[in-house]
């Protein structure tokens, strides 16, 4: 049964290794806001490990589905950062590694109860039907289940014109906040596969899963952090059942 939830983007950006030690001042608005972003995704991250699950299931995107080991590797080099999570070969995709590291970040669980961990992939074009499916089974793996489940919102403008307003991109956004902030399975078991694409949302098939985990009617969700800081929109959300 899932017993809670947290919702993250995947930017490498999030690992400081990424951004160098510090920032010259004409970056210092870019720097606080980076500093914001991981205080709201380590807040529910600690928040998930506070719910004593039994198994904590990492959920992000990749380019198939499968399911990888807690010690499995992942890394930044494709993004020319010297930096890992895990031991041996990396081949976790970029979702897993992030939300690999968000974990480590958050160092043990309350009182040494550390969880079982799973890494799974899932496919981002995975239909909305497949990707519910996998939520139900991952629920269902353990008596008390948490999730982590990394992705991000639309990239269309970074991928265009960084800074130009994009209507569908802000609709989008808006929905998909309000979603998170009501713990709607519904709504996002409903987002549409092809204008997620369209809009480079990476995060759907993963925030699919989620909403096919759930019990919508048994609850509470809460938003702690929405912008798009580099004309890529980000959520952070934590999601618990009554």
């Amino acid at each position: 049964m899932l017993v809670a939830a947290a919702v993250c983007p995947h930017p490498p950006l999030l690992v400081p290794e990424a951004t160098g030690a510090g920032a010259p001042d004409a970056l210092a608005a870019e720097a606080e806001e980076l500093d914001r972003l991981r205080a709201a995704c380590d807040a529910v991250v600690a928040g998930l490990l506070a719910s004593r699950p039994d198994l904590l299931v990492i959920v992000g995107g990749a380019a198939r589905t499968a399911d990888y080991p807690p010690e499995a590797a992942g890394g930044l080099r494709a993004y020319g950062v010297p930096f890992g999570v895990g031991s041996g070969e990396q081949i976790l995709p970029l979702s897993l590694t992030i939300g690999r590291w968000l974990l480590d970040r958050a160092g043990a669980a309350p009182a040494g109860a550390a969880p079982a961990v799973l890494l799974r992939a899932v496919a981002f074009d995975a239909p909305p039907g497949d990707c519910a499916g996998l939520g139900a089974r991952t629920s269902a793996l353990a008596e008390r289940v948490a999730m982590l489940v990394m992705g991000d919102g639309p990239g269309r403008r970074a991928r265009g014109a960084p800074g130009k307003p994009d209507d569908d991109a802000d609709r989008f956004d808006a929905e998909v906040v309000k979603a998170l902030a009501d713990a709607d399975t519904e709504t996002l078991a409903a987002l549409d596969q092809a204008r997620a694409q369209a809009l480079f949302a990476a995060g759907r098939a993963a925030w699919q899963v989620l909403a096919g985990a759930a019990k919508p009617e048994a609850t509470d969700g809460a938003v702690y952090y929405a912008a798009a800081p580099f004309a890529v929109s980000y959520y952070v959300a934590s999601w618990r059942a009554r």
